[in-house]
């Protein structure tokens, strides 16, 4: 029996499994292996990766944002050691 899906309906299967899973005592995300191929192929479909469609759903934290802070602060930190070294930058592709 083929099943229609759609964004939604895939954020509802990853939430309903959480909710089981929290229910029974285990801390933890679901896996792959909670579902049947078919949901896997739809939820990878339209939420994307796997970790992707976890924060889709707001299971987990989105990194999108933890990433592009990383980002600036590593920038943040060559900037002062290039100002430390005596080198400003200049002649640096930009």
């Amino acid at each position: 029996m083929k099943k229609d899906f759609d964004r939604e309906k895939c954020i509802g299967l990853l939430r309903e499994k959480a909710n089981e899973l929290s229910e029974r005592g285990e801390n933890r995300f679901p896996k792959r292996s909670d579902f049947s191929e078919e949901e896997v192929v739809a939820v990878k479909a339209f939420l994307g990766p796997w970790p992707r469609a976890l924060e889709a759903s707001g299971l987990k934290e989105d990194r999108a944002e933890d990433l592009a802070e990383a980002r600036r602060q590593k920038r943040r930190r060559a900037r002062i050691r290039r100002r430390e070294n005596g080198n400003s930058g200049e002649g640096l592709p930009k």
